[in-house]
């Protein structure tokens, strides 16, 4: 293969989170025709299923790429070798708009829970406040009978 081993590392892996982004999501990797072309190029020059294998495991692949980038490339579908860009067909409104519909109906949620949670210690503190009144008539009377 004529790219160093660096560049395809560096391909293999930019998917990943960097350091700087503590919450940030992995994104999907994307491959380009021209680097399938030469992977599939490569993996089929390798005559040992070992080298094959640490070719794939090298490059971070699974065999299912080899399958398909194969498939693609025997049927003439050079630009279905490209990834997919998926566009969303929401405005940056609708986005904005969903995210708080979202976060009102979590919220709504969070605030019925918590009137909840304040009826349940209003009906406690009620139930104990009961509980100590019949407490302190019942030792009142205690004290009030004469002892035989």
């Amino acid at each position: 293969m004529t790219m160093p081993n660096t560049a395809l590392l560096t391909r293999a892996h930019d998917g990943a989170v960097r350091d700087d982004e503590s919450n940030a999501k992995p994104r999907r990797r994307r491959f380009s025709a021209q680097y399938k072309l030469e992977i599939l190029a490569e993996y089929e020059r390798l005559d040992d299923s070992g080298a094959k294998g640490a070719l794939l495991r090298r490059e971070g692949l699974y065999s299912s790429h080899i399958v398909e980038w194969r498939r693609a490339r025997d049927v003439g579908a050079l630009a279905e070798l490209e990834p997919k860009v998926r566009r969303s067909k929401r405005t940056a409104e609708q986005r904005e708009l969903q995210l708080l519909r979202r976060k009102t109906a979590r919220l709504e949620d969070q605030l019925a829970r918590h009137k909840q949670a304040l009826e349940l210690q209003g009906k406690a503190t009620e139930l104990l406040s009961r509980l100590l009144a019949e407490g302190t008539v019942e030792e009142n009377d205690q004290q009030s009978r004469p002892k035989p």
